[in-house]
């Protein structure tokens, strides 16, 4: 047991001066209260907030990210998405066990360093480049747990159910075999991660669905039905791109939201990743069922995929998360940021998020993201209180982006102040992991990541 004094704090009831961080041997908050005087506690060396939880990640697209930005033949044309794609496909033709494991270790370091505390890994490179599984069918998955361990984030490791190449069963294409599990392959995945899994409190395992075209409507019920209890975290891509919507309807007569709601149990365990072309009715009826829209902002901006409807979202009462997907951001700050600069220029007004249910934007935003975030992990995240992780991020109040602000005015300034990062300290399970703005492993983790890229990128 420890104890952590921060002078200034947010809890669920809102800002409070020297507020006790008590935390026992499992990284859980015991306690967190305010008015308290506790002299041999560890000073908290900044204005003490929820860390954030990243719902989605694939964690070997940061060695890509930069790599895509240029026409596919470099020179007119109409670049997409779908072309983006086949780019990814080619990047991950490259990548070993040993590559992931030092990208995602990178990553998660850099995660760490700009607020996040907890990741959703969507986890779908399965296999060998040749298709075959590894003679451990977990291999790949247990080299995204070590490296979480290794940065130390929490993470909520979600493999991934992929069978076909396109709706109504078509066959994959040869560049999707590293993909490829059925109900009982992924289901066997899940059950190996979940036994790594058992005795740790930062870490859990759920499922993803990769999407409505890569998985048949008979493989739905069956794949949530198997998860190790209620609570699993069920993930799936869906309505990301006009022309999936597209092609639904044609395959269908539904778009992808409205089909997965006549014909799956989608409740409040779900996270609805991206869901950008939802008409109201859709959102209205997913919201309902009180599952999580997971927004990735800036990967979204970069591939061009659309603007989420966030005001008919939240009005209907809509829960939502961030996430950084492909991290061509790895800050929190971005995607919120991002988030509500988009539906400003959408609806040529200002403070969109705020009022929801804040004045302040930013803290409308970030209580969203927190809750969210902690709903679609599965996790007890997003809330310095007993039962809580011990998980917080400490602001440097003296920083020039934060300096004269307080309280909710420092948060509006922490996400709207421009690139600035003014994190002082990352704990995780009551563990320093980012002091003085560096992680503690930083450097150690950089060399080998180093000598990774430079291969993978000099190809």
């Amino acid at each position: 047991m420890r104890d952590h004094l921060a002078s200034r704090a947010l809890l669920p009831d809102g800002w409070a001066d020297d507020v006790l961080l008590r935390v026992d041997d499992r990284g859980l908050l015991l306690e967190a209260r305010a008015g308290a005087t506790a002299p041999e506690a560890r000073r908290i060396p900044g204005v003490a907030v929820p860390g954030v939880p990243n719902l989605h990640s694939h964690a070997f697209q940061r060695a890509l990210a930069g790599l895509t930005e240029r026409t596919p033949s470099g020179g007119g044309g109409r670049d997409t998405f779908w072309s983006w794609r086949e780019r990814m496909y080619a990047f991950l033709s490259r990548l070993g066990p040993e590559d992931v494991e030092a990208v995602a270790t990178q990553l998660y370091v850099e995660l760490l360093r700009s607020g996040y505390t907890v990741v959703g890994e969507f986890h779908y490179l399965h296999h060998a480049p040749d298709g075959h599984p590894y003679g451990d069918p977990a291999e790949m998955s247990r080299r995204i747990l070590a490296a979480s361990r290794a940065a130390g984030i929490g993470l909520t490791h979600l493999p991934v159910l992929y069978m076909a190449g396109d709706f109504g069963g078509a066959p994959p294409g040869e560049a999707q075999r590293r993909f490829l599990l059925d109900v009982d392959g992924v289901l066997d995945l899940v059950a190996r991660c979940e036994a790594e899994t058992a005795n740790d409190p930062a870490r859990r395992v759920g499922l993803a669905l990769h999407s409505l075209r890569a998985v048949p409507p008979e493989a739905i019920e069956p794949a949530v039905a198997g998860l190790p209890g209620p609570s699993a975290p069920v993930h799936i891509h869906v309505a990301e791109q006009r022309r999936e919507v597209e092609a639904c309807l044609a395959w269908s007569g539904a778009r992808p939201v409205e089909w997965l709601l006549d014909h799956a149990d989608v409740d409040g365990r779900w996270c609805a990743v991206h869901a950008t072309h939802v008409e109201a009715g859709e959102a209205a009826r997913l919201a309902a069922t009180g599952a999580v829209a997971g927004l990735c902002p800036t990967t979204e901006a970069n591939l061009g995929d659309g603007i989420f409807p966030l005001r008919p979202w939240l009005e209907a009462g809509g829960r939502f998360g961030v996430g950084s997907d492909s991290h061509v951001s790895t800050s929190p700050v971005e995607e919120l940021r991002w988030l509500e600069y988009a539906q400003r220029l959408r609806l040529e007004e200002r403070n969109v998020a705020a009022g929801f249910p804040h004045p302040s934007t930013a803290r409308s935003l970030l209580e969203r993201a927190w809750a969210g975030g902690a709903a679609a992990l599965g996790l007890p995240v997003g809330r310095l209180a007993a039962g809580h992780r011990a998980d917080w991020v400490a602001l440097d109040p003296d920083h020039p982006a934060l300096v004269g602000r307080r309280d909710d005015d420092l948060l509006d300034a922490w996400i709207f102040s421009g690139a600035a990062n003014p994190v002082a300290e990352v704990v995780v399970g009551g563990r320093v992991r980012v002091e003085a703005g560096r992680h503690v492993d930083e450097d150690a983790v950089a060399d080998r990541y180093r000598s990774v890229a430079r291969r993978l990128v000099e190809g």
